[in-house]
């Protein structure tokens, strides 16, 4: 049984499909940040200060309609570097190329906040790509999939086909990990 009114800091229709997946009831309301890094900031601090900085940009905006507001942000990480979201299809091209055949992390971060506090955590997943080819990455540009996505792949649809392995969290590389998540929750008593 849900007690607190939460609110999902995100567009995401994975994150938003992966809470109703556990049974929580939520509002959806996006927050607009730089998500720029900043200088010689690590990766895993990156996506810690942004799950952190997204909860709290929401909590101003909704003060008093929603009780708890949980924030993330996902992060697709080859050799110590970012990777970000495409910005065409050669860069995207460039991405699944480079994580072609290799193993990469995928790095998320969740943030909950109430009026009175904020717990951040990050849950860091390896995944393995089988070898690809260009025809194989011209035709997943092709299909769109890749537009929006972290690394250039989505692990939930046609992307998945290029995974070989994972180690640590499938739903955490979908953008929300639930076990972990589902914790945090019960911690600010939105689920019992």
């Amino acid at each position: 049984m849900q007690t607190r009114t939460l609110m999902l800091a995100s567009a995401s229709p994975r994150r938003a499909e992966l809470l109703s997946q556990i049974g929580v009831e939520f509002i959806q309301q996006p927050v607009d940040l730089d998500e720029s890094a900043l200088t010689n900031e690590p990766p895993k601090a990156q996506v810690l200060r942004l799950a952190a900085e997204k909860a709290n940009a929401a909590w101003l905006q909704v003060e008093g309609t929603a009780q708890v507001v949980l924030a993330s942000d996902t992060m697709v990480v080859l050799d110590n570097q970012a990777l970000g979201k495409p910005r065409n299809a050669e860069h995207a091209r460039s991405m699944l190329q480079s994580l072609s055949g290799r193993q990469h992390e995928v790095m998320t971060s969740v943030s909950v906040r109430d009026a009175t506090r904020q717990k951040t955590l990050c849950v860091v997943t390896q995944v393995v790509f089988g070898p690809l080819t260009a025809v194989q990455i011209d035709d997943y540009w092709a299909t769109g999939e890749p537009v929006d996505k972290a690394g250039a792949y989505g692990i939930q649809g046609i992307g998945g086909q290029f995974v070989k392995s994972i180690n640590g969290s499938y739903s955490a590389v979908v953008g929300l990990p639930l076990y972990e998540t589902v914790q945090l929750l019960k911690e600010f008593e939105v689920m019992s």
